[in-house]
């Protein structure tokens, strides 16, 4: 938060009760001022000492009333009394009003200029309250965030929320809204959106009309969470700005469309966002999918492979040819362990053609071409002319029907190493999946080196998880193993804190890694089904999806209901 400035009677303070030296001091005020974050911030953000005790030592000292603002229902703050410019400057909230008196929330009671601009703001008196500053730092965020009064710029810090890429039409169209007093808050409003999505770490953004309200959802860890309400008046302007950011055509508001927007970070990092709109009963329902790409750069430590299921992979990526697969459901985390695959493979020496739709995440020394259906452009097509241009590597977005099929496995007989996807449940069912299609057991048996099926589970978050008491005979039930038993491991479960939603934080893949062993061919060539295919690859020694996630819970990363959710519990 921005800070009015340094406050030298707090830093004296810490140093007179020992608390902090003047080292310890002098250097937080010199980060406070490159950051432009309070003192206070600055100290709680380090760790160099806790919130809790700022606020009791100040409380010790100055004598103002020490309120626990976890326990305040912001929803009672009369409107009359918010200013968001002085509470985004400040970082300190009126919370009442008592005859002439105004009790402002600080966590630096010396900090006299801003009880004077909330003073001289309100023509009121101004009186400290104080808080710890975390909690503080939260309800200044949801305050600002809020839709008490309509779309307001008050709060909105403009020059970061610049970052959106304008294309010359887009631009034309800002100018447009500019000159417009009731259009130009859509414009920060919808940039200041798209960059809360991509601080919170959310992987996709809902904007949805109804009858009598519009809500706005982030998808965060898998789970998707209401962020905003804007006026439901403003249904047609806020999809009108989106689909101008993504080049679409605003007057077209009766078939979907799809488009793309690109944001500006820094001079080196950019995200895109991928932008789908489909005409419902009450407006345009538009869903954005965040695409980063540095989550394609991720080492593959970073995925939740296991030491040996990563080791099963790096050794099927080296092979000269075949076929990997990689399975599961939407949003299962597929397309990273494809794109992590080939960021190992890609280097000078080989030629790597992927055929995607659409492509996510560009990839520099990759030629990725786009799928387009409505011009003759299917996978099977882009996959005959990869095997023209002398490729090393292809990867196919998903094998869809036999005639992809066919011509990927041929790839794969003839000297090219392929990666692909499949939606099944399980890297058994991929097998019969292939069969079902009309592919014939002898060619799959010949041509699959690895199957990987995947799903995400969410982390616990470090810093709250606490410890579940789970009876030795539930966790049998539950699928432990004896050897999971005999280790003595600890279960956690989710607590929830201000630094995570809901007890966890971040996800971790579960993986299913099947390698094709000539027991699992004679199998497949037997005329075996998917439970026959599953059950001579665990006696191969392949941990199910259930046993992987279970293993994570033993390794203190998730915990069992995250299991139960993402993996079948029979």
């Amino acid at each position: 938060m921005p800070s009015n400035g340094l406050h030298l009677g707090l830093s004296t303070l810490f140093i007179r009760k020992g608390l902090l030296s003047e080292e310890q001091i002098s250097s937080a005020i010199g980060q406070s001022r490159k950051s432009k974050h309070s003192l206070v911030t600055t100290l709680v953000d380090s760790k160099v000492i806790s919130a809790r005790a700022i606020a009791e030592l100040c409380y010790e000292e100055y004598g103002s009333p020490l309120l626990d603002l976890a326990e305040f229902d912001l929803a009672n703050i009369p409107e009359d009394i918010i200013n968001k410019k002085l509470i985004a400057n400040h970082c300190c909230l009126p919370l009442f009003k008592r005859s002439n008196r105004i009790y402002i929330a600080t966590s630096d009671p010396t900090n006299i200029a801003a009880l004077e601009d909330f003073q001289f703001s309100l023509g009121l008196h101004a009186e400290a309250i104080i808080v710890e500053d975390d909690k503080l730092t939260i309800a200044v965020e949801k305050i600002l965030e809020d839709d008490i009064s309509g779309l307001s710029l008050d709060g909105m810090d403009e020059q970061a929320l610049a970052g959106i890429e304008i294309t010359d039409t887009d631009k034309q169209h800002q100018e447009k809204e500019a000159e417009s007093s009731d259009d130009a808050p859509i414009v920060i409003y919808i940039n200041k959106i798209l960059t809360d999505a991509i601080r919170k770490g959310a992987s996709d953004l809902h904007f949805e009309p109804y009858e009598k309200r519009y809500r706005i959802r982030f998808r965060i860890d898998g789970i998707l969470h209401e962020v905003s309400e804007p006026p439901v008046n403003l249904s047609n302007r806020l999809s009108a700005r989106l689909k101008v950011m993504s080049k679409l055509d605003i007057a077209e508001r009766r078939v979907p469309q799809d488009g793309r927007i690109k944001m500006k970070l820094s001079r080196t990092k950019s995200i895109d966002f991928r932008v789908s709109t489909l005409p419902t009963i009450w407006g345009e329902k538009i869903v954005m999918r965040i695409l980063d790409s540095s989550s394609a750069q991720l080492g593959i430590e970073k995925l939740g492979y296991d030491d040996d299921q990563r080791e099963l992979y790096e050794q099927m990526l080296a092979k000269p040819q075949g076929m990997i697969l990689v399975t599961g459901p939407t949003g299962s985390g597929k397309t990273v362990s494809l794109y992590t695959g080939l960021n190992i493979l890609n280097t000078e020496e080989r030629n790597i053609s992927t055929a995607e739709d659409p492509v996510e995440i560009n990839l520099e020394g990759v030629n990725q071409v786009h799928i387009n259906l409505k011009a003759g452009l299917t996978f099977a097509s882009a996959l005959r002319s990869f095997l023209r241009q002398d490729p090393d590597v292809v990867m196919v977005g998903e094998i869809r029907d036999l005639e992809t099929a066919e011509i990927a496995i041929k790839a794969a007989q003839t000297g090219h190493l392929v990666l692909s996807t499949l939606h099944t449940n399980s890297a058994a069912e991929t097998l019969t999946r292939l069969i079902n299609m009309g592919v014939p057991g002898y060619n799959i048996a010949s041509s699959v080196n690895l199957i990987i099926a995947q799903r995400l589970a969410r982390r616990l978050c470090p810093e709250c998880k606490a410890p579940e008491d789970v009876p030795e005979a539930e966790l049998k039930r539950l699928g432990f193993t004896d050897e999971n038993i005999s280790s003595n491991f600890t279960v956690y479960k989710p607590v929830g804190c201000e630094h995570c939603s809901g007890g966890y934080k971040g996800r971790v893949g579960i993986y299913e890694v099947m390698k094709m062993t000539d027991e699992i061919a004679r199998t497949i060539m037997e005329g075996g089904n998917s439970l026959q295919i599953a059950k001579q690859a665990k006696a191969n020694g392949m941990r199910d999806l259930r046993l992987s996630g279970l293993l994570k819970v033993t390794q203190g990363i998730t915990s069992i209901a995250e299991v139960n959710r993402v993996t079948s519990f029979n």
